[in-house]
C-alpha cells in the first residue's frame, strides 16, 4: 500500500474520468458505479471534495493513517477535503456496486450549507465508525440521491445553485439523525470508551508527579482507537460535556488538591500540569472557578 499510486481528486471532472462516467456538473455529481466503465485498485486517493458512498456487495478495504478498516456492506463512508486514504478490493469490478454523492467546496460557498458544513463531523470520522445504514434509512438516502440526480438532468438556472445545496444539506441533515440512533443503539460500547477514557484521566496524573505534556482530544481518542471527531461526538452525547470540558475539568480539581494541601508555587503546580505558561494555567482555573489559583488558597485559609 505504501507504493500506491496517488491521484489527487480535487475536481467533479477528475473523478468521473478515473471511472468513465458523465460530468453533468463541474461542483456536484451523483455516483452510480455500475455505470463506470473503468475502474482503479491499489491507489491513495488525496481528497480535495465532499464525498459520501454506500456501498453493497464489494469487499473493499480502506487505510486511513495505518489502520485498516472493513468497509462494510451496507455502510456509509464520508470523505472532507484534505483527507487521503488507500483503497484496495480483493477483486477489481468494472462495475462496483456503489452509489453515492460527491461535491467541490465552491458549491455551497455563500450558502446556508456553506455556513452548517462544519457542524456535520461525521466527514472526519475514520472508516471503523462508518455509518450502518437500516433498511428503512437507505431508502431515505437513496430517496434523497434521486432527488439531487433529477435536479442535475434539470438545465441550468437561477435556481439550480441554491436547490442544489439545499438538497444536499437535507441528505446531511438525515445522516446526521442516522448517527444520532447509531449513538444510541451503542450506548453499551459507547459507555464503555466513556469509562475507559475517564480511568485514563485520572491515572494520567495520579501518580502526583509532574506531567511533560498537557493531555489532549487526541491522545486519549487515540487510546480509545477513534478518531477525534467521533470520539468527541461519543464523549458529547454520552456525558453532555466535551473530552476538552471534561480534561479541564479533572485538570482544576487536580489543580485545587495541590492547592490545598501544600503551600507549593503556584507557577509549579502550573509546570506540573503540563502548562507551558502559569499565566495560562492562572487564567484557566479563574474562567473555571471564578477566582484566580492565590485567591482560592486564601479562601480556603479563612475558612
Amino acid at each position: 500500500m505504501e507504493n500506491n499510486k496517488v491521484i489527487n481528486l480535487d475536481s467533479i471532472d477528475a473523478y468521473n474520468k478515473i471511472y468513465g462516467l458523465t460530468t453533468r456538473h463541474p461542483l456536484v455529481t451523483v455516483i452510480d458505479l455500475k455505470k463506470a466503465t473503468r475502474s482503479i485498485n491499489n491507489v491513495r486517493i488525496n481528497y480535495g471534495v465532499y464525498a459520501l458512498f454506500l456501498k453493497n456487495g464489494i469487499s473493499c478495504t480502506l487505510k486511513y493513517g495505518r489502520k485498516h478498516y472493513d468497509y462494510q456492506e451496507g455502510s456509509i463512508v464520508s470523505f472532507s477535503p484534505g483527507r487521503v486514504i488507500d483503497v484496495s478490493m480483493d477483486k477489481v469490478e468494472t462495475a462496483p456496486d456503489v452509489v453515492g454523492l460527491m461535491f467541490h467546496p465552491d458549491l455551497i460557498y455563500g450558502t446556508p450549507l456553506g455556513d452548517k458544513i462544519s457542524s456535520f463531523t461525521f466527514f472526519d470520522y475514520s472508516q471503523m465508525e462508518a455509518l450502518h445504514l437500516s433498511e428503512d434509512e437507505r431508502a431515505i438516502f437513496l430517496d434523497c440521491l434521486a432527488k439531487i440526480d433529477a435536479e442535475l438532468d434539470h438545465p441550468v438556472d437561477h435556481h439550480s445553485a441554491s436547490l442544489l445545496s439545499a438538497n444536499i444539506q437535507l441528505l446531511l441533515e438525515y445522516l446526521h439523525r442516522f448517527y444520532d440512533r447509531q449513538f444510541i443503539t451503542r450506548h453499551k460500547v459507547n459507555s464503555d470508551v466513556v469509562r475507559q477514557f475517564e480511568q485514563r484521566l485520572k491515572k494520567y496524573y495520579e501518580s502526583g508527579e509532574s506531567v511533560t505534556v498537557m493531555p489532549n482530544v487526541s491522545y486519549f481518542a487515540e487510546q480509545a482507537n477513534l478518531s477525534p471527531g467521533y470520539f468527541g461526538d461519543l464523549i458529547r452525547k454520552e456525558t453532555g460535556k466535551t473530552p476538552k470540558e471534561i480534561i479541564t475539568l479533572h485538570m482544576i480539581g487536580v489543580a485545587k488538591q495541590r492547592l490545598a494541601a501544600s503551600a507549593e508555587d503556584v507557577s509549579l503546580i502550573a509546570y506540573s500540569l503540563g502548562f507551558d505558561y502559569p499565566a495560562h494555567f492562572s487564567r484557566m482555573f479563574k474562567r473555571v472557578t471564578g477566582q484566580t489559583p492565590s485567591a482560592y488558597r486564601e479562601s480556603l485559609n479563612l475558612n
